[in-house]
């Protein structure tokens, strides 16, 4: 009974080992890398939007982001067919996020962003994957074809009063419960938050 019990713990070890060995060090490297060159220019240029200094004029920006995302598009779209949705167990919490802000990024190629949605969301559903994420690539998908969003994730600063707002809301008065269900803050908390940071 003991050595029944013993191999059954060693089994269960050596189970937890070969769980944790399956995260991709060299995909989440990978992955690090091109997430560090999509925020590098959006940080250059957002220090000139906001008179701050920076080593780079908005031309030089301009064009090794646009160079920059085209890259990332390209290998996003190879780890996709090779991996699927790079998930938690694959890549870890923030592999997963970066291979996400990747896509966030990939506006030029809706019909690329709606394949990521719909293998994202089985590793959502399989705890493997941020709802929270999901739900704001959902969004900007719907922005980016002209339609209604579901979570108020995506919004514009008003000109005049320089508070930020959701852009319209699909059904809206279940905005809170969609949200609730993918993890996420209120929305009245959300813009809030989102002012405050302005």
């Amino acid at each position: 009974m003991k050595k029944a019990f013993l191999i059954l713990i060693l089994l269960s070890c050596s189970a937890i080992t070969f769980g944790q060995a399956k995260t991709d060090s060299v995909l989440y490297k990978k992955l690090s890398a091109m997430y560090k060159e999509d925020q590098k220019w959006r940080i250059e240029s957002a220090k000139l939007y906001n008179h701050q200094k920076s080593d780079y004029d908005r031309e030089t920006i301009d064009k090794n982001w646009a160079a920059a995302d085209s890259l990332n598009e390209a290998e996003a779209k190879r780890i996709l067919a090779r991996y699927g949705y790079p998930g938690y167990s694959l890549v870890g919490e923030s592999g997963s996020s970066r291979f996400w802000a990747i896509v966030q990024h990939c506006d030029d190629d809706i019909a690329f962003q709606q394949k990521v949605l719909v293998l994202m969301k089985k590793e959502v559903d399989r705890n493997n994957a941020s709802g929270e994420n999901y739900a704001y690539l959902t969004d900007r998908v719907l922005i980016n074809l002209n339609q209604k969003q579901l979570y108020g994730t995506q919004g514009i600063n008003d000109p005049i009063t320089k508070k930020w707002a959701p852009l319209p809301i699909n059904d809206a008065a279940q905005v809170e419960a969609r949200r609730k269900a993918m993890g996420i803050m209120p929305l009245k908390q959300y813009i809030a938050e989102t002012n405050a940071a302005n």
